[in-house]
């Protein structure tokens, strides 16, 4: 895992107070994804999905599921991330995952 950088601790910190924002959640994930640490990035994308279907998590989470080499689980992401994209009327979001998925089946 690299370094914590000052704006991972300042997410972190707002976490403390509000752990169920999803957006902190993200914004953290992506945080981790940015400095290269796509493992601990997913792992955080997919306990933010497991709390609450956040539709750009299952893009995030599946890309950098691609870049670790599991194209297996980023293709199960990304078919949950559609079906969730769907159910919230995000056709731009689903449109973006199909074609991700599209290009790893």
């Amino acid at each position: 895992m690299a370094a914590k950088t000052p704006r991972m601790q300042q997410i972190e910190a707002l976490l403390a107070d509000d752990p169920n924002d999803a957006f902190l959640c993200y914004g953290l994930a992506m945080e981790y994804i940015s400095q290269g640490d796509d493992r601990t990035a997913v792992e955080q994308l997919r306990t933010l999905i497991a709390r609450e279907p956040y539709v750009p998590a299952y893009l995030m989470a599946a890309q950098a599921l691609i870049r670790l080499g599991d194209d297996a689980q980023a293709v199960t992401i990304l078919k949950d991330g559609i079906s969730q994209a769907r159910l919230q009327r995000n056709d731009h979001a689903a449109s973006e995952m199909s074609g991700l998925l599209s290009s790893i089946e």
